[in-house]
């Protein structure tokens, strides 16, 4: 199997990745399983860890959370259960109960909701649910790590014999110590415990006094400590029984040790299979603190697209110092296999180069990375760099002679499945003729089919970007007023190294500069001058572009503002117009009404004040009821033209629904039968997911970073499942 070599994972520094991988993890073995991890190859293998660590990631946010995997290291043991008559410890049955137990619970869990978590169910497939470990060591060991007094009838007898004979101990030295204390034989602390004994602490005058075994002496000679003779010749005989105790606890171990032997292949795998579990979630933790994910897969098409791609390293460190980090957008695919990246130093050329590394190891060790999720990725058999100083003291090379020499291994191994990364691509040495030597071998990298970026300040290979058709040109961009850069990529359009901008800027005298200028040919100045003033004007050209969008915004807000003001003010107007009509008829009636009192104060008459009081009720009422014959004839009139308009729209629907038809059944298609595996989509979404499962007229789509269910009447096919390879 073909390799990542050494050197890529040194240029890429992608021991630092694992090593914050490895933090992750929650036992001891599976932090040193990441901090061996390699990038594989093999895409099928490369896409199933892929997969499973996107499951696990995705159970982060949902109910069906993948229970705790912690367990024990069990590896010592197998090498114990190959012996014969071997013996293991209490410990390691306890050991052996616990990661049975959580095993079961895993593979329960998984069998459950394999739906889910199809490709992580795959691991537990060798495995079940093991229901005889756990009742076995329990029947033989307690909670709180001793052998049972039930384990065997045996020990049942010699520990209910002890227990007997502890008591007996206990009365007689009781006895002893309360005839020699009255016989004041004792000294004033009476007792000690010597060797796990209880003896007497008896004057040293008296020692002769008292019968039974000297187990020592004080300092200073005054005690002598006596085990009374009763006592001891019990505690001779509870030795005995403490002997026959653990002679029968060895053999109900060894006969535990024995039941265990024929389940040593399940062991194995069990032990395989939650180390595995801590590898996934390891990475599956690591992806929630990068914010990653997994980007679709190209792969009859290879294409790289890195959309808002971080530096994982970049990220973590500019996270714990709260500085902002810049993602880059990548793009490489068969029509742009190379991409020849130019501009400025400390622009951050080397930085995008190392990203899309970095992603790229990342991305075959079975880790989420950190991109976008409209991204796409590519999966390559050799990814070969050529990053930073490489000046070997040790072999005596020069920085040009050891790149050189990894030229040379780079022409060997290229093909149309390496993807390369060259940083200050033929620097090193004469500048013309290391930049004709770097421009032959980027044409043979080329002519190869080989995908690659190279960071470079040579024109000549500038230019041959602009000249192959499957070669691009690209500059990180550079603010051409404070001379800092943007960390922005900007594909399609060579960049200008600023050389005397940036000298310029950091304090070279100009006198220095400008002699500099005359010392070089005028067409290269020329030639830099024109890439500088392209950059300015397109950064220009962009800031002008922004700042137009945004008056256009603010003038559409404040239109839309003053539309919705004029529509308040006219129903204002309105209002206050038949506001003030209302008040001036009531004005009118009130005057009427005014002198029609003063008549009737004048002479008295109700008659003719009554008539007149009902002519002017009549005429009121007429005119009430012509204005509302009036509005309901305006109203008539403007409903039937209203039914008018929508009669003549429906005849156009009609018409148009009718064409349709005709046109669907001329055209329509039988509907594809969806099956398992398809990449399918919503008929109103934009993401794409592929089927896991299909139940009753509904699919389980998996979209990475979660799963749903979904009716197939409502997917459209993207991708058959027969074209995935």
């Amino acid at each position: 199997m073909v390799s990542i070599p050494e050197k890529t994972l040194e240029d890429l520094e992608y021991d630092e990745v694992l090593r914050q991988c490895a933090a992750f993890a929650i036992t001891p073995m599976g932090k040193e399983v990441v901090l061996g991890l390699k990038p594989q190859t093999d895409s099928e293998q490369v896409m199933k860890k892929l997969q499973m660590t996107s499951e696990y990631c995705a159970s982060f946010d949902n109910e069906n959370r993948i229970p705790n995997h912690g367990f024990d290291d069990i590896s010592p043991y197998f090498q114990l259960l190959k012996i014969e008559n071997s013996v293991l410890e209490l410990e390691a049955f306890r050991n052996l109960a616990r990661n049975t137990e959580t095993t079961n619970t895993l593979v329960r869990f998984l069998a459950k909701f394999k739906t889910y978590y199809p490709s992580i169910s795959g691991l537990a497939e060798q495995l079940y649910e093991e229901k005889q470990i756990k009742p076995t060591v329990d029947g033989v060991i307690d909670r709180f790590g001793e052998v049972r007094n039930d384990a065997s009838d045996t020990l049942y007898s010699i520990r209910k014999q002890m227990q007997q004979l502890r008591g007996k101990i206990s009365s007689s030295f009781n006895k002893a110590l309360s005839q020699f204390s009255n016989a004041d034989y004792l000294d004033d602390i009476r007792e000690s415990v010597i060797e796990n004994r209880r003896v007497l602490a008896v004057k040293a005058m008296y020692r002769r006094k008292v019968k039974g075994a000297i187990m020592g002496s004080s300092k200073t000679g005054s005690i002598v400590f006596i085990e009374p003779e009763a006592t001891n010749a019990q505690t001779r005989e509870l030795q005995n029984l403490e002997f026959e105790e653990g002679e029968e606890i060895k053999k109900i171990l060894s006969q535990l040790t024995d039941f265990f032997r024929p389940y040593l292949p399940y062991l194995e795998m069990q032990h395989a299979f939650l180390l595995e579990m801590d590898l996934i979630h390891a990475k599956a933790r690591y992806a929630q603190e990068l914010g990653g994910l997994l980007p679709e897969i190209t792969e009859d098409q290879r294409q790289i697209a890195y959309i808002k791609a971080f530096h994982p390293l970049l990220l973590q460190a500019h996270k714990l110092e709260n500085r902002p980090t810049h993602p880059q957008d990548i793009q490489l695919d068969p029509e742009n296999r190379i991409v020849v990246i130019s501009g400025p130093n400390a622009g951050g050329k080397s930085i995008t180069l190392k990203t899309v590394g970095l992603l790229q190891l990342m991305l075959q060790t079975g880790m989420l990375i950190p991109v976008h999720e409209s991204s796409k990725a590519a999966l390559f058999g050799q990814i070969l760099t050529d990053i930073g100083d490489n000046q070997s003291i040790e072999n005596h090379l020069s920085t040009y002679s050891y790149r050189l020499k990894n030229m040379k291994y780079f022409l060997r191994k290229c093909n149309a499945n390496t993807l390369f990364l060259i940083d200050e691509f033929g620097t090193g040495s004469d500048p013309e003729l290391g930049g004709a030597l770097a421009e032959v071998m980027l044409e043979d990298f080329y002519e190869r089919k080989a995908f690659g970026l190279i960071t470079t300040h040579y024109s000549n290979l500038k230019a041959l970007a602009n000249e192959l058709p499957a070669m691009v040109n690209a500059n990180m961009q550079f603010d051409n007023k404070t001379l800092e850069p943007v960390f922005k990529l900007v594909m399609g359009e060579a960049g200008s190294s600023f050389t005397f901008e940036v000298a310029q800027k950091n304090g070279l005298p100009f006198n220095l500069i400008n002699r500099a200028k005359k010392k070089i040919e005028r067409g290269k100045v020329r030639f830099d001058a024109t890439i500088a003033k392209l950059q300015k004007e397109r950064s220009a050209m962009m800031k002008t572009g922004k700042s137009l969008k945004e008056k256009e915004d603010m003038v559409k807000t404040e239109s839309d503002k003053m539309q919705t003001m004029n529509a308040k003010l006219k129903a204002k107007l309105t209002s206050y117009q038949e506001l003030f009509d209302q008040n001036q008829r009531m004005i009118v009636l009130g005057n009427k009404v005014n002198e029609l009192a003063e008549r009737y104060f004048t002479n008295n008459k109700k008659r003719p004040l009554i008539a007149e009081l009902l002519r002017i009720v009549e005429t009121e009422n007429a005119k009430r009821k012509r204005k509302t014959a009036a509005v309901a004839r305006k109203d008539r009139a403007q409903k039937k033209k209203l039914d008018e308009q929508v009669k003549k729209d429906l005849v156009k629907v009609r018409k148009e629904k009718k064409k349709q038809k005709k046109q669907v059944k001329v055209v329509e298609q039988p509907k594809p039968t969806l099956v398992v595996g398809d990449q399918v989509r919503l008929f109103d979404g934009r993401s794409v997911g592929s089927i896991d499962a299909i139940e009753k007229q509904k699919a389980i789509v998996n979209y990475g970073a979660f799963t749903t269910q979904v009716s197939l009447d409502l997917l459209e096919l993207v991708k058959s499942a027969k074209k995935v390879k």
